[in-house]
């Protein structure tokens, strides 16, 4: 495997920007040719929460070696606290993350896979809000989504017993009335989704019984689950590493993925 620290300018965002990448190596014996198998490598997008950034989930949880395993590539872009979103105030992380981000690295790494059955996300808490915004909103790109401990309803941000960050959740989002029906709003989303009638990916879905967002997750989970393909899990677990360390490893099981062992 190989691990790159890519720093690159975004016309969405106005500035520089990280990602890190970790990437399969194709390692060829005696100069032999990499075969159309090489050229397909499929991808996961895997999104950070709220206090962390870019590095999480390496410096965190042993990522790179379950995506050896898997012959898997994984994408790990930041938000900063942008919670992958247009901001109100702020910057256009939506526009960065849904459009710019997918275009810039297929520019950058030509050999991952531009197929929809081979492109996934992923994300903990404010990055399990984002992937299920992404897939839910461009499902023509993810065949699986999968959310660790996310905020499934970012509606819950407005209530009374949960004031700590309110002026962070205007800068982001705006007002309630603002965020209901937009496209942050991931309930609203997914009915218009299953009312469209596309395609939809595959969920993955799981949250500790100790977490602050175990309600949300329910709520989420009761909501749509005979309507959508979900897969639910949970287990004892609070808001922290050892439980998304644990429940990455499932994700990377669940995917889609067709045999694709590593050399190197």
């Amino acid at each position: 495997m190989a691990f790159i620290h890519a720093h690159f300018y975004s016309d969405a965002l106005g500035m520089q920007r990280t990602i890190d990448v970790i990437l399969p190596q194709r390692a060829t014996r005696n100069g032999d040719q990499a075969g159309e198998r090489d050229r397909h490598i499929p991808v996961l997008y895997l999104l950070h929460g709220w206090s962390d950034d870019h590095t999480g989930w390496q410096r965190r949880t042993s990522i790179e070696r379950y995506a050896l395993e898997k012959g898997l590539a994984v994408i790990m872009p930041g938000t900063d606290l942008g919670f992958y979103t247009d901001m109100k105030y702020g910057y256009d992380f939506w526009q960065f993350f849904s459009k710019e981000l997918p275009r810039l690295v297929h520019e950058f790494f030509p050999r991952l896979s531009t197929r929809r059955e081979d492109t996934f996300v992923a994300g903990l808490s404010m990055g399990g809000f984002g992937a299920l915004k992404l897939g839910i909103n461009c499902p023509e790109r993810f065949s699986a989504v999968a959310s660790l401990s996310g905020l499934t309803d970012p509606l819950w941000a407005y209530r009374s017993d949960n004031k700590d960050n309110e002026g962070a959740w205007f800068n982001i989002f705006g007002d309630e009335d603002e965020m209901r029906g937009s496209v942050n709003d991931i309930h609203y989303k997914m009915e218009e989704l299953i009312a469209s009638g596309k395609t939809q990916p595959r969920f993955y879905q799981t949250c500790g019984t100790e977490d602050f967002l175990y309600n949300v997750n329910v709520a989420f989970r009761d909501r749509f689950k005979d309507r959508i393909d979900l897969t639910y899990h949970e287990e004892a677990g609070a808001h922290e590493w050892d439980y998304w360390d644990r429940n990455i490893q499932r994700v990377i099981k669940w995917l889609p993925l067709a045999a694709n062992k590593e050399v190197c």
